[in-house]
């Protein structure tokens, strides 16, 4: 967490974080530019590999929005029995992609990184409160890597298969 009011970023801290992402077990890492969980504005500079899996998750009562910098991704969302809704690919500006979105919506959502690594600054309303996030109970959580793994195999390539969708 940021230790003082002010807080820059370039890109020996993003080639820091990508390597950071690329030892950690969870393929991922972040720089948060709040000072504590129980502040109302949480803004972060976060970085994925393309092996992260991120449990499909809803958030209640809380906002979202991604500006992304670097990389690319699918953005699932899903009905709440686990049928793919809308898949929105998102990358950075110059990419053709949707660089920004916010989502407010209390819908179940995850990423698919299709680039080696995906860059972005994520901005949401504090305070953390992990009781304020639902996962999906369709979904495997991450500390079974094995069965993590195949749900995202399989989410992948349904993904690439639904042809609706931002």
């Amino acid at each position: 967490m940021a230790e003082s009011g002010f807080l820059q970023i370039d890109r020996a801290e993003i080639e820091m974080l990508k390597a950071h992402a690329s030892r950690s077990p969870r393929h991922r890492a972040r720089i948060c530019a709040h000072h504590e969980n129980k502040n109302r504005i949480h803004e972060m500079l976060i970085v994925l590999t393309d092996e992260v899996y991120i449990r499909p998750h809803k958030h209640l009562g809380k906002s979202e929005s991604y500006h992304i910098i670097e990389g690319a991704a699918s953005v699932i969302y899903f009905d709440d029995d686990g049928e793919i809704a809308d898949v929105l690919q998102i990358g950075n500006a110059e990419s053709g992609r949707w660089f920004y979105f916010r989502n407010a919506d209390e819908r179940y959502h995850t990423q698919i990184v299709t680039a080696p690594f995906l860059v972005f600054h994520e901005t949401t309303n504090g305070p953390f409160d992990p009781a304020e996030t639902q996962f999906a109970p369709w979904s495997p959580d991450d500390t079974d890597p094995a069965k993590a793994k195949a749900f995202l195999a399989d989410l992948k390539a349904q993904a690439d298969r639904f042809k609706g969708g931002a």
